[in-house]
């Protein structure tokens, strides 16, 4: 005699159809794999917010059936969403063909039987609450609360940071060249060497000490998972970004030159020549890096408070600066003073001029990636 029924189910987490969505955006492909029966799997998938038809379902029946047909087997798990019934080895087996495609594959697991796909994937993450030990061992990473949503945390937190090192590696050569544009044109030209060693010290000390290592605390634009993923194999240093030093860097040589003629016509003695041009050169490196928190948007649309460490930093660049001219034992050790009044503005002029210049090439590059991206689709 029937006496009842007992019902059983593990609720999907609130958090996770919003990280579902959130990799959509990403350019993330989300495949699920299971040990379930079809039809539940496709519920539990459309209620996580994944769009799959009946026809995207694959089973480890269908696997086996295809076993000793490579091609067709392959064709079967690329065209597959959802995979239910599956056992340990067709995991791994799935794994394999994705990265094999030439997918970047991430794998979540928690089991025993987890281990080998999340060894075999690029990027193994094992949930470090309800997981076993060995799942945890085979894994590259390690959830400390179990949370989808934290990996796609993890996957912002990751693109935020690599655009971060990616300016700063823009910045520290975009500067190094024009500093050593200046010499070498110096030397060209017939001019007197635009600065001493110790004020060359005392520039990288400033600038990358104080400013430009802030870039670092940065908390992105807000749409880097609205981005496409970037290649594995793409360099940090693309011709985007050799696009995005030059032009300032050809600037900030150019003007420093002319700076240096001309105030050598005018009679200037050296060390007058070298203090102005070493002002003009923080200056233009406090803007560049200004401009440089973001590739893609315009400096006057970049909240002010988007990085106020870099902030700081700049503040106590021009601190140091200010200092080193008005401090008379400072000044004695670097060579500097106060500039004329003459001076001061062509320095102004020229931090303007670099703020032109670095907006027209952000603007420009981003021109040439949007169309470069519509051309491509």
């Amino acid at each position: 005699m029937l006496l009842g029924w007992i019902g059983l189910i593990d609720p999907v987490r609130p958090e996770v159809p919003d990280a579902i969505a959130r990799c959509a955006e990403a350019g993330i492909g989300v495949r699920m794999v299971t040990g379930d029966n079809p039809g539940t799997a496709l519920t539990i998938a459309r209620g996580l917010g994944l769009e799959v038809t009946e026809a995207q379902v694959v089973t480890g029946a269908q696997m086996t059936d295809l076993a000793g047909q490579p091609e067709q087997l392959a064709a079967l798990v690329l065209g597959g969403r959802v995979f239910a019934r599956i056992e340990p080895v067709q995991k791994l087996e799935i794994v394999r063909i994705l990265a094999a495609s030439g997918e970047l594959v991430a794998v979540t697991g928690d089991g025993v039987n987890d281990a080998p796909a999340l060894e075999a994937a690029h990027i193994g993450v094992a949930m470090g609450v309800a997981g076993t030990d060995v799942a945890r061992g085979a894994a590259d990473l390690v959830l400390a609360d179990d949370n989808f949503a934290s990996i796609v945390a993890g996957v912002e937190e990751g693109r935020v940071t690599y655009a971060n090192v990616r300016r700063i590696v823009i910045i520290l050569l975009a500067t190094g060249i024009a500093e050593i544009g200046m010499f070498i044109g110096a030397v060209v030209l017939g001019l007197p060497m635009p600065l001493t060693a110790v004020q060359l010290l005392w520039l990288n000390l400033v600038t990358n000490g104080a400013q430009d290592v802030m870039l670092g605390f940065g908390r992105g634009e807000g749409d880097e998972l609205r981005q496409l993923p970037r290649p594995p194999s793409a360099p940090i240093l693309d011709r985007s970004a050799i696009a995005l030093m030059i032009p300032p860097a050809l600037l900030m040589t150019g003007l420093a030159l002319y700076l240096v003629a001309g105030m050598q016509r005018e009679g200037r003695p050296l060390a007058e020549i070298q203090n102005a041009v070493l002002l003009m050169t923080v200056l233009f490196q406090n803007v560049y890096v200004l401009c440089m928190r973001s590739e893609r948007r315009s400096i006057f649309r970049e909240p002010v408070l988007s990085n106020a460490w870099l902030l700081l930093g700049v503040g106590i660049a021009l601190a140091l600066q200010a200092s080193a001219m008005l401090w008379p034992p400072l000044g004695g050790v670097l060579g500097t003073s106060p500039v004329t009044a003459g001076t001061l503005r062509f320095c102004l002029v020229a931090t303007v001029a670099t703020v032109i210049v670095t907006e027209a090439t952000k603007w420009t590059v981003a021109r040439v990636r949007r169309l470069a991206a519509s051309g491509s689709s």
